[in-house]
């Protein structure tokens, strides 16, 4: 099922790797840091830093040629910083390279390409990255805020239709103009749709269902509440995305300040109430939501995750993608 982060297991599960993953993430001291438009986007604020390995293990059961294996890995945002700090790579791995692709925001994937494998050779391509992240704080002033009128084109993915998030369906519509009746401010409107959806929408743990299904039912999990706002947002040509971390996923609104700056912001629809900042420090893997599938172009992807190919000889290989966080 496309969709879910990287770990599509039993939620008693998921919770014991996020809590284990959250005790290595060493705390920062707190500071101040002035964002790059003038103090009138979004602050950056608590630092913390972890490590995190990802990659392949292939082993052969037969002869195998021409393998790939793609997957997620962070990338740098206004937010986070990335850096490799260490390499594990058997020499059968021709190359290890890394590209950009771009849906609504954006994701790096690593492409690990292996052009022969020996019947019982086994192939690793692990690399540990340094992911250092920012909380953010919300603007003191909100009314200087408008909905942009015009968007450049890499922005206008981000008030259309994606995978599980339908903003041109009747109900998302009426919803998205009750929400917003009678607001005055641009902030105001998108606040006002974010409390919306935390009201009408109780949060219950399932599997992906898309917006206008939480909306029928009245309740849906993580990936529901965001999808509803960000299809909310949309009806009103307000851009907005869904941010994705291990575990987790919360929403970004896009908004232009009185000198016609654009800027992203922040809020998290399920869980604790937190609009316009987040407190969030685990990795950044994913920002957008409707991608096309590298590996299929015709396909659109909410979420892309990880991929092997392979042609050979005998049973397929065993293919273990690793994702799991490092001791400093």
């Amino acid at each position: 099922m496309h969709g879910r982060p990287l770990f599509p297991i039993c939620s008693a599960v998921r919770s014991l790797l996020f809590a284990l993953f959250l005790v290595l993430l060493p705390v920062a001291a707190y500071a101040q840091f002035a964002d790059q438009a003038g103090g009138k986007g979004p602050a950056l604020a608590g630092q913390s830093t972890a490590r995190i390995k990802l990659g392949v293990i292939v082993k052969s059961s037969g002869a195998v040629f021409r393998a790939v294996a793609t997957l997620p890995v962070p990338a740098d945002w206004p937010e986070q910083q990335v850096r490799i700090v260490q390499e594990d790579v058997s020499p059968t791995v021709r190359n290890l390279t890394y590209r950009n692709i771009t849906g609504g925001g954006g994701l790096r994937q690593m492409v690990v390409e292996i052009p022969q494998l020996a019947a019982g050779q086994e192939c690793r391509a692990l690399v540990t990255f340094e992911v250092t992240r920012r909380a953010i704080e919300a603007p003191t002033a909100t009314a200087i805020y408008s909905i942009p009128k015009q968007l450049p084109p890499p922005l206008r993915i981000n008030i259309g239709p994606s995978p599980y998030i339908e903003c041109r369906h009747p109900k998302i519509i009426a919803a998205a103009k009750e929400a917003a009746a009678d607001r005055e401010t641009a902030w105001e409107k998108v606040e006002a749709m974010y409390d919306w959806t935390r009201q009408h929408v109780a949060y219950k743990n399932g599997h992906l269902k898309g917006a206008v299904r939480a909306l029928n039912d009245e309740e849906g999990y993580t990936d529901e509440l965001t999808s509803l706002f960000i299809a909310m947002c949309r009806v009103h040509k307000i851009p907005a995305r869904t941010v994705f971390v291990p575990g987790h996923c919360y929403a970004e609104f896009y908004l232009e300040d009185d000198e016609g700056q654009g800027h992203w912001f922040p809020c998290q629809p399920a869980g604790a109430r937190s609009f316009g900042a987040i407190g969030e420090v685990r990795p950044i893997l994913q920002k957008g939501d409707n991608f096309k599938n590298p590996e299929n172009s015709k396909e659109k992807l909410r979420w892309v995750k990880e991929y092997f190919h392979a042609s050979g000889r005998g049973r397929s290989p065993q293919v273990k993608f690793v994702n799991e966080p490092v001791a400093p």
